[in-house]
């Protein structure tokens, strides 16, 4: 089999819930092995390749393993894929990388921080020796504090000089790869109702990018998706549960209430130039309790738009059945988000399915990599290879 008989592979490595995933795979992308340590997280992608339409090819080829990134041995550890693999080589290597170590948020610790994956990925570019590669982070990592660590990672890759931790100037040979991009992208721009700053580094292999040029990706939105278009529906049918019944006017009242609210918001940013988005989601962290909207900033722009950042409310059925509809809906503060709008919000398509308990798929949701931002990276990726593939075959 040569690489004309297969499509564009991919591995991804801290896979998450799927953002990424789904964004590659609607690029054009067939994923070979996604590697994620959160067993929650891991078991949404299992549940996904294994039942989604359109999702037959990765059904017979791709790994899904629930395993630390640091352990990952791609010789022992792809069981499905590993024949393909080696026949074919690797078309691109993914990985939405910690972002604690680079959070605003944090203490941004950097190379200091033991979560920090660079090291690991940049070990598996030489592995794998893909035609791309592509990591994702949060805008954090293109601070000037760690401008230092970047030069190493960009020497990595494609050669050069930086700095090393004790001051002293060096230099590395690199991988044989062009860094062609490390840049901000925003998730608005991609039609995703969020702020949601992402900084994504793209690198091509040298035999590869020969001849060829690599084009970063335009914003497909003019103007961003207001949350009130994007949740509409979604509250529209979650209040319309309570309508004709013993919550009727209560239930009537709250939902004008968050639509004017949210709409009115939207107006008054766009006259600025903006639009009523969501602030940036945040999965939060395991070692505190349940899940919320963020910092309290982030509840106070959520209370802006008519949302409760207070909590995570029960989906429509746990709704009823619990009756939790004073503490999800009809509160003072404006509804709660349940994860299933939590996952509008970050562009994940309504039927993509998510594992665990609430708090566990919130967090899958609140640390994804929004699929069309991803999707537009692909594809913008794919152009290369696709050009050196055709470039090759003459």
């Amino acid at each position: 089999m040569n690489s004309t008989d297969v499509g564009f592979t991919s591995i991804e490595i801290c896979a998450g819930a799927g953002g990424q995933a789904i964004g590659l795979h609607r690029a054009g992308f067939q994923h070979l092995a996604l590697v994620e340590i959160d067993p929650h997280a891991a078991t949404t992608l299992e549940v996904n390749v294994k039942h989604r339409a359109g999702w037959e090819w990765e059904r017979e080829r791709c790994d899904v393993l629930t395993a630390d990134v640091k352990e990952f041995s791609p010789a022992k550890d792809l069981l499905k894929s590993g024949e393909l693999l080696a026949e074919h080589g690797l078309d691109l290597l993914a990985g939405g990388v910690p972002c604690p170590p680079f959070s605003h948020a944090g203490k941004q610790l950097g190379r200091d921080d033991e979560r920090d994956l660079f090291p690991r990925m940049l070990e598996l570019v030489k592995e794998l020796n893909p035609r791309a590669v592509m990591i994702e982070n949060v805008r954090g990592i293109k601070d000037p504090k760690f401008s230092d660590y970047r030069d190493w990672i960009s020497a990595r890759l494609q050669g050069g000089k930086y700095r090393s931790e004790d001051g002293a100037e060096a230099s590395d040979p690199g991988l044989g790869y062009t860094v062609c991009e490390w840049d901000v992208l925003e998730a608005s721009n991609f039609g995703v109702p969020q702020l949601r700053p992402r900084a994504i580094l793209v690198a091509i292999r040298d035999d590869i990018l020969k001849g060829l040029t690599y084009k970063w990706p335009t914003a497909t939105h003019e103007k961003p998706v207001s949350v009130a278009e994007a949740l509409g529906p979604s509250m529209k049918q979650r209040y319309e549960r309570y309508y004709n019944g013993e919550h009727d006017a209560i239930a009537r009242e709250k939902h004008r209430l968050w639509l004017r609210m949210a709409t009115e918001r939207h107006a008054e940013l766009e006259g600025k130039g903006g639009g009523g988005i969501a602030p940036t989601l945040v999965g939060g962290s395991k070692k505190h309790g349940g899940a919320d909207l963020g910092p309290s900033r982030a509840k106070a722009a959520w209370a802006k738009l008519g949302v409760s950042g207070l909590g995570v409310a029960n989906d429509i059925e746990l709704c009823k059945a619990k009756e939790t509809h004073g503490r999800d809906l009809f509160r003072e503060g404006g509804p709660m988000l349940t994860v299933r709008q939590a996952a509008i919000i970050q562009g994940f398509p309504d039927d993509w399915e998510f594992t665990g308990g609430k708090t566990a798929q919130y967090r899958q949701v609140g640390n994804a990599f929004p699929p069309p931002v991803a999707e537009a990276v692909g594809k913008s990726i794919i152009d290369v290879l696709r050009a050196a593939r055709k470039r090759d075959a003459h």
